[in-house]
């Protein structure tokens, strides 16, 4: 709950990042009904993502981390109460009404292993398909290698965010939730 208030503060606030150019390329453009190629008047600022936590030695830290310290610190939670025997995080890309179309990770999270996804909000479908298995991501986190498996989402309707903890080879001694103290208020 605590999370899902922050994301939609964050949506709310103005400050939600553009997507990357690279993020771009693989999210559909969609209506609020969910309807592909149908763009509404406003909702091309309503999906998008970003990440937070650390990046591989070389690479800048994601500007949201200073932007939103407190949901920063939310997220890493989050994943250490719903995941308490996997090993902590150290970035997570965050989604907004974002429906991906087919793809495998790429860029700073070269070499990560296994990924974990959760779906928050008031949506219906959306299903997350991983080399052509459905799940049911909505409040039911999975495990599964965006690095190698092919995996994309399905079409919805509603407020959709998805949240992808990962860690990028190089990063394996920068746990997101560490990371987040340095940021708090």
């Amino acid at each position: 709950q605590n999370v899902l208030r922050l994301l939609r503060e964050a949506s709310a606030s103005g400050q939600w990042p553009q997507s990357s150019s690279a993020r771009q390329l693989i999210i559909v453009e969609t209506n609020t009904e969910g309807k592909e190629g149908e763009t509404t008047e406003g909702a091309k600022d309503q999906g998008g993502s970003f990440s937070l936590g650390s990046m591989p030695d070389g690479k800048c830290e994601p500007h949201c981390n200073k932007l939103f310290p407190e949901l920063f610190e939310a997220v890493f939670e989050l994943e250490k109460s719903i995941a308490p025997g996997r090993p902590p995080s150290s970035t997570i890309a965050i989604n907004r009404n974002a429906q991906f179309r087919p793809h495998r990770d790429s860029g700073a999270g070269a070499g990560q292993l296994q990924s974990m996804i959760v779906g928050l909000g008031d949506y219906h479908g959306g299903e997350l398909a991983v080399e052509g298995i459905e799940h049911d991501i909505r409040y039911k986190p999975i495990e599964f290698n965006g690095w190698t498996e092919r995996h994309w989402t399905w079409n919805y309707v509603g407020e959709r965010y998805s949240l992808v903890w990962f860690t990028p080879s190089g990063c394996e001694h920068k746990p997101g939730l560490l990371v987040s103290q340095n940021y708090k208020k």
